[in-house]
């Protein structure tokens, strides 16, 4: 899948003025957000209160800032319930440098609040293996953004 070209002059825009769609997939029973489970529920207070995030990764993507990460929870319910912009590229986990990455990240308000509300589910998705990053499915981004809100 190639990046998506900026959807208007106003839409900020990643390296070479075009933006890829990420799925990050977060478990609420393993994964946790300033020690609280990451829940939809975490997620949204956070959007609304400290949207700024440094997320972990398994292996170094190839995210550029203005990249859009869609967050699937995969409990209770298997839906992207949030977003992201990436604010820059995956780095080095400065106290782990010998396991994993971190990128920067902010929660949009007000798709998160909207996807929160109207969540995407797993089939919209076309997911069949869930892993920890991919790259969104073209025939889902539609829907993605249309949920969105944006």
């Amino acid at each position: 899948m190639g990046r998506h070209e900026c959807l208007s002059l106003g839409e900020h825009c990643g390296e070479g003025g075009t933006v890829e769609d990420w799925v990050y997939i977060l478990n609420p029973n393993k994964d946790t957000l300033d020690g609280e489970p990451s829940t939809k529920e975490t997620m949204l207070r956070l959007a609304k209160e400290e949207p700024e995030l440094a997320l972990w990764l398994s292996r170094r993507n190839r995210m550029s800032r203005g990249d859009r990460l869609w967050v699937f929870f995969s409990h209770p319910e298997s839906a992207v319930a949030a977003m992201a912009e990436v604010d820059g590229e995956p780095y080095a986990d400065p106290e782990d440098p010998d396991f994993g990455y971190l990128v920067d990240a902010t929660l949009l308000p007000e798709a998160t609040d909207a996807l929160y509300r109207n969540p995407v589910g797993r089939d919209e998705l076309g997911l069949r293996q869930v892993r920890s990053v991919q790259k969104v499915k073209p025939e889902a981004l539609e829907v993605l953004l249309t949920r969105a809100g944006l």
